[in-house]
């Protein structure tokens, strides 16, 4: 029977968040790429929470941005709310967070890849992968089909052996009750690939005209909008924004919860998969939280194309009859009817310690993975993944160095390290407590991280390449200009800082002096600056943010070049650790499972100790 045959330089598998980042960054960097999802629809879908950001997950979005993907630019085109998230604490935490109008938010992504160049959106389903000699050689579809490539990139999210339930009710099917993928698990476990059951959960949708908002509190977005993008001119997105609303769940929402507790999913053993720690159902929450007489209750609209409101906060499995009863018992939610009901989703995933930093399987060339279907959570998480993957499969295409960002220069080095080399055994979640050198990873100044990184990729222009390099120049001559700036006790001075409650002055300083009292700030003592330039607001908040901190950033930067020289012994890949005499089994066990690439790779390893790591540098040292 003959069936179609086409080439491609890289084939996708999938079409949400990480799909559409892999895609993107293949066709850009100038290969021929393919793009297959079972549904055209579920382009750049949000099948749960409608927003991007928030507190670490903002930071991996400007970071994306900074490297050349697409996520902040799309969601700067279709936010209804935006706000930045942690204002009173310091800047290593500050994190930008946006509703999204969900419907406009696929538009847009769907309409930049089809008008992408190099890049074929396929309507279907990839059942298996061809694989000679341990290397990628293509793909097959269920009609048949034969799409040869040199790189496949994997981003099935929560598609594969999908199933949905509530209460006693199970559906094999996708997000959203879209067509699940049921046939690549079986190609990849005959690859030798390792894989987990994991789960994840929304909450119900209900229809806004039937919600007392008068018994809620109303959640406003910031008067001044900063986009997620550094392209976005932030006039653009000065917009009339909507509101959100907060309300609580109450004693006898607990007490239905736990009434009920007999028919939920998760405790009668129905539901298999680990589900997130960071992001738990409302049973979960009432079981763990006992003490708790109330948890918050977010209610977000889901575009301005809709009525559907989002209940942040309250996913579950529970049965139908117990969701109405437990919504209803919510203050404003008594007579709100339920548009979709909530449910949980169990989905085939990897162990992600099967791949490379750059997201490449160790054992297949050419076969990369991004997005939740490493085990990861959230949109951010598998956006960031998705345009790594898709970058180190072009460069492997190409014959280039490939892109690895370590833990000292990127959340997205953070979360691929966690992933490759940690042992998760449930849903992985970005957050700041992760990041060890976060005062140096901020968000705003990602671009002055990464710009470069994309630059040198393929993907940042020369002309954002050069704004980055100007900006760079206008913020160390700022800084060495206040540092050297003197100012003396005089009148102007001393009533400027008794208006900030600031302690007067006994003799001269500088303006940085200034600058670092906690009550002041760069734009605090903008009178009293005369020879002050005129420069854009990015780059005056980087001086006083580099001001203010300097003890702190100086002391991190001492960390991390520690940090480097681990980073940059590097261990053979081959290296047969039966030969490195005095390792504990423990330790050959794991370095032999991981393959680590670095000595700084290799002792973040559960199992491995100082001690082993002693012994491998002595060997690495005698075998040069």
């Amino acid at each position: 029977m003959r069936t179609l045959v086409e080439d491609y330089d890289i084939v996708v598998v999938g079409a949400g968040h990480a799909g559409c980042e892999a895609a993107l960054a293949g066709a850009r960097l100038g290969l021929n790429t393919v793009m297959f999802t079972v549904s055209v629809d579920s382009i750049a879908l949000m099948p749960c929470n409608p927003n991007v950001g928030g507190s670490s997950k903002g930071h991996l979005v400007r970071e994306l941005d900074a490297l050349g993907g697409e996520m902040g630019k799309n969601i700067d085109k279709t936010f209804i709310q935006s706000k930045m998230l942690n204002c009173s604490k310091g800047p290593a935490v500050h994190s930008l967070r946006a509703q999204a109008d969900k419907q406009a938010y696929s538009n847009e992504m769907r309409k930049t890849l089809e008008n992408t160049p190099n890049l074929t959106i396929k309507q279907g389903e990839v059942t298996k992968l061809l694989v000679e000699d341990g290397k990628i050689t293509g793909v097959k579809t269920y009609s048949g089909a034969t799409y040869n490539c040199k790189a496949v990139v994997l981003c099935t999210g929560t598609y594969l052996k999908a199933r949905c339930i509530y209460g006693d009710v199970s559906n094999y099917t996708g997000p959203n009750g879209l067509q699940a993928a049921n046939y690549l698990t079986d190609s990849l476990k005959e690859l030798g690939i390792e894989m987990f059951r994991f789960k994840t959960g929304t909450p119900a949708r209900i229809a806004g005209n039937t919600i007392d908002y008068s018994k809620m509190e109303e959640q406003f977005g910031d008067e001044r909008v900063v986009p997620f993008s550094f392209s976005t001119n932030p006039e653009d997105v000065q917009i009339e924004q909507k509101s959100c609303w907060l309300t609580y769940t109450n004693e006898k929402t607990h007490e239905i919860i736990r009434a009920n507790l007999d028919r939920s999913p998760l405790y009668s053993g129905m539901i298999e998969g680990t589900g997130p720690r960071y992001c738990p159902s409302i049973e979960d929450k009432v079981v763990r939280f006992a003490d708790k007489n109330r948890h918050q209750v977010f209610i977000e609209p889901e575009g301005l194309y809709t009525n559907e409101m989002y209940i942040g906060g309250m996913s579950s499995s529970l049965p139908e009859d117990v969701q109405e009863e437990m919504y209803h018992s919510v203050p404003g939610l008594e007579h709100a009817k339920i548009v979709k009901n909530a449910y949980a989703i169990e989905y085939d995933c990897i162990n992600p310690r099967q791949l490379y930093p750059t997201l490449e399987f160790k054992k297949i060339k050419g076969l990369f993975s991004g997005g939740q279907f490493n085990g990861s959570s959230g949109y951010e998480e598998a956006a960031a993944q998705g345009l790594i993957a898709g970058i180190n499969a072009a460069l492997e295409v190409k014959g280039q160095e490939q892109l690895i960002l370590d833990r000292s220069e990127a959340y997205i080095g953070v979360l691929i390290d966690d992933l490759v080399t940690k042992e998760n055994h449930e849903p992985y979640r970005m957050m700041t407590s992760r990041a060890e050198y976060r005062l140096l990873l901020r968000q705003d100044n990602a671009d002055l991280r990464l710009r470069k990184k994309g630059y040198q990729a393929g993907l940042i222009s020369e002309e954002d390449y050069q704004k980055i390099l100007t900006k760079e120049e206008q913020i160390k001559t700022e800084i060495s200009r206040v540092e050297h700036t003197n100012i003396g006790a005089n009148k102007e001075v001393q009533t400027l800082l008794e208006s900030y409650n600031s302690t007067p002055l006994k003799s001269g300083t500088t303006l940085a002096e200034l600058i670092r009292r906690p009550e002041l700030s760069y734009e605090a003592i903008k009178p009293l600056d005369k020879e002050r330039p005129e420069l854009p607001w990015d780059v005056q908040e980087q001086v006083d943010i580099n001001i203010k901190y300097d003890g702190y950033i100086r002391r991190q930067l001492k960390q991390v070049e520690q940090f480097k020289k681990l980073e940059a012994k590097k261990i053979p890949t081959d290296l047969d650790y039966e030969k490195v005499g005095s390792l504990r089994i423990e330790a050959r066990q794991k370095l032999e499972a991981y393959r680590p690439i670095s000595i700084g790779q290799a002792s973040r390893i559960s199992g491995v100790s100082p001690a082993d790591i002693s012994v491998l540098l002595v060997y690495l040292s005698s075998t040069k």
